[in-house]
């Protein structure tokens, strides 16, 4: 009995992008073309998608010819497919092509070249054979039931139970972000996590939590439409990419020919993927509730084929429960605050070191002790806490006293003052262990300190 022929779906690491695919091609002469594609785009069972951004030979072809032949290799086995194509239309617009191009934006952005990637269309395929090609290499290729499953299963279902029943536990926006870090990890498997935050104001995110790291990343930024992170944040839509080395290493051939044509002004400045080093797959999803951007969950792998649909899947469902504690946990906060008014209590400190801390007001920037520390919103509510420290020996505040902090300058409506006092106190506990922010209730807290502390203000 022959064995059946391949699905489509079962060739998702030949999907990747990881090995390039050979696309064949005729015009209606005669005349075959063969290009080199970076990777063929799974679109349904039936159906695969190829991006028009250089190959205008290729183009033409399927428009006088529609027939074409893509051959393929598993990045794993070297085990070759052949897919017998026929082109069925192309699309310009909706939901494939804005996957596609912000796939290929979010590769650009990394590599300098956003203004130069740009997908002009999606060019769908129907599938019409698939074929095995046995004997294309030498090696031997391990059995179906021996290579790792992308399939979701029903363990998956208990796992995202678990998660979801963890989160609703968390009683503090702190709680709920360390809660999410450990859940991603230890029940997911996703060894490397970054949680930012939106500051929808400056037009960027900043990391507030991260897990597996060997740096803490708290209080990095990312801007809007910048590299993988980026781009999720502005367009509201999650991405995977898998085998990102192989892909940035062509569009970095691309940018070493620009340079060589029109300059090095013909490209913008590389952009670091943030985290890992040598981060070779990662999925970004946007925590978005009620219409409004939270922030965004990313993790990353050194494992180009680490994430597929499976792990989208999952960690989509997560990044929904998660923005919905994030705003949920902030505005109950915000409630108890009002109620609890602060007390102005002073505590003589225990002066093991002087604390230097320098606010620049040009950019709200605060320095300790020579190094950066803190700037914009969080900057500002630093400064007002050190100074009513100084000036009135106040120990205790209310995150309302700083909403109504015209000097402070919170936006009236979904300030994240909440997720901004996090990311100060965690950036304290790096810098300044000694002086540090203590919850003392909801909407509440305290500044301690350890150490002797001197202020001064510079201009820029």
């Amino acid at each position: 009995m022959e064995p059946a022929s391949p699905r489509l779906e079962d060739l998702w690491a030949c999907l990747q992008g990881m090995v390039p695919a050979a696309l064949s091609t005729c015009a209606a002469d005669g005349t075959p073309n063969i290009t080199f594609i970076s990777q063929v785009y799974y679109v349904d069972p039936a159906h695969v998608a190829i991006s028009h951004q250089f190959f205008n030979k290729t183009h033409r072809n399927v428009r006088e010819n529609p027939l074409a032949c893509a051959m393929m290799l598993d990045p794993r086995t070297l085990q070759g497919y052949r897919l017998g194509l026929r082109f069925d239309h192309s699309e310009s617009s909706g939901s494939l092509f804005e996957s596609m191009s912000l796939q290929l934006q979010a590769i650009a952005s990394h590599a300098g070249m956003a203004d130069v990637f740009r997908l002009r269309a999606a060019d769908v395929y129907r599938v019409l054979r698939i074929e095995r090609i046995d004997g294309f290499t030498r090696l031997s290729t391990p059995p179906p039931s021996e290579l790792p499953s992308r399939l979701f299963v029903p363990e998956d279902v208990e796992r995202l139970r678990l998660c979801a029943e963890r989160l609703n536990r968390a009683e503090s926006l702190n709680d709920l972000l360390e809660t999410a870090l450990q859940l991603l990890d230890d029940v997911l498997q996703f060894r490397y996590v970054l949680i930012l935050l939106a500051d929808e104001r400056n037009g960027k995110l900043f990391t507030i939590a991260s897990r597996g790291y060997p740096e803490n990343g708290v209080g990095s930024e990312v801007g809007f439409g910048e590299g993988l992170i980026g781009m999720v944040a502005r367009s509201r839509r999650a991405l995977r990419l898998s085998a990102i080395d192989h892909s940035l290493r062509y569009a970095r051939a691309a940018r070493e020919q620009a340079q060589a044509v029109a300059g090095a002004e013909a490209v913008c400045r590389e952009i670091p993927f943030p985290g890992l080093p040598g981060a070779a797959a990662q999925i970004a999803v946007p925590l978005v509730t009620r219409g409004r951007l939270v922030g965004v969950v990313a993790v990353e792998s050194t494992d180009p084929l680490a994430f597929m649909p499976r792990e989208d899947t999952m960690l989509t469902i997560v990044a929904a429960q998660l923005a919905t504690g994030i705003e949920q946990l902030g505005r109950e906060a915000d409630e108890s605050a009002a109620s609890s008014p602060a007390r102005a209590e002073s505590r003589p400190p225990v002066a093991r070191r002087t604390r230097r801390f320098c606010f620049y007001r040009q950019d709200d920037c605060v320095f300790v002790d020579g190094d950066y520390l803190i700037r914009n919103v969080p900057g500002r509510i630093l400064w007002r806490l050190l100074s009513e420290h100084r000036e009135k020996g106040r120990v205790e505040f209310t995150n309302r006293e700083l909403r109504m902090d015209a000097w402070i300058g919170l936006p009236e409506y979904k300030d994240n003052l909440e997720s901004r006092l996090i990311l100060l106190r965690k950036r304290m506990e790096q810098k300044c262990p000694d002086v540090r922010l203590v919850a003392r209730g909801r909407g509440r807290f305290a500044l301690e300190a350890d150490a002797a502390i001197e202020l001064s203000e510079k201009p820029g």
